[in-house]
């Protein structure tokens, strides 16, 4: 069937909650398009587990996503795009408590606004991470408190970009002697890459089977 970004943009509506709830619920029968390269170059280490939160923010005009970029010194993806998150403290009970808490610290977002509506397959990083991405439906944000040590920007994409596949782009680098394939979605003058834009094709591929 082809892809018809037309009816995407209608589904983004308000009244296709109930079609976004149905689409993450199967995610376990969806086959991840990537789930990172990490353990490829640390293959005696045991990765760490870390989580991030996928938020999907109502608007009138349809879903966005919520992303932050983060601040240029910043030891691991420095001044890159990402989900708001990280990595798994003892006391988390669950990757989406750890997404929670980690999005509250990072831009204030409480956890009684975000509906948790499921997980995307797990993406290993080069940092030494396995992330769990946690799908959360967001209701009237508020004005977001940034962490300003971690977080330089939070911005807002529309879903139906990322949901139309002329937008992806699949590339190379050469990374410690070896060839890296990764994917990348340009948005206006931001470049979305790299883990970020992995976790988004998974969850292209969930919501267009």
């Amino acid at each position: 069937m082809a892809f018809d970004s037309s009816d995407v943009e209608d589904r983004n509506s308000r009244a296709s909650e109930s079609w976004l709830r149905q689409r993450i619920a199967g995610a376990a029968a969806v086959t991840p398009i990537t789930t990172g390269d990490g353990h490829l170059w640390r293959p005696a280490e045991e990765l760490r587990p870390a989580a991030v939160l996928v938020p999907l923010v109502r608007r009138d005009a349809g879903l966005t996503v919520l992303l932050t970029q983060r601040t240029d010194h910043l030891y691991d993806h420095a001044g890159q795009i990402s989900f708001p998150g990280g990595r798994a403290e003892a006391h988390d009970d669950s990757a989406a408590a750890t997404a929670l808490r980690e999005t509250f610290e990072e831009i204030g977002l409480p956890h009684a606004l975000v509906e948790v509506l499921g997980e995307l397959p797990e993406y290993t990083t080069v940092t030494g991470y396995r992330v769990t991405p946690v799908v959360g439906l967001v209701s009237s944000p508020p004005a977001l408190r940034l962490d300003a040590f971690e977080v330089a920007e939070a911005f807002e994409v529309p879903l139906a970009f990322f949901l139309d596949p002329g937008n992806h782009q699949r590339n190379t680098l050469q990374y410690q002697g070896r060839t890296r394939h990764y994917y990348a979605m340009p948005y206006e003058q931001r470049y979305i890459w790299g883990a970020t834009a992995g976790m988004l094709m998974n969850l292209y591929a969930l919501l267009t089977a």
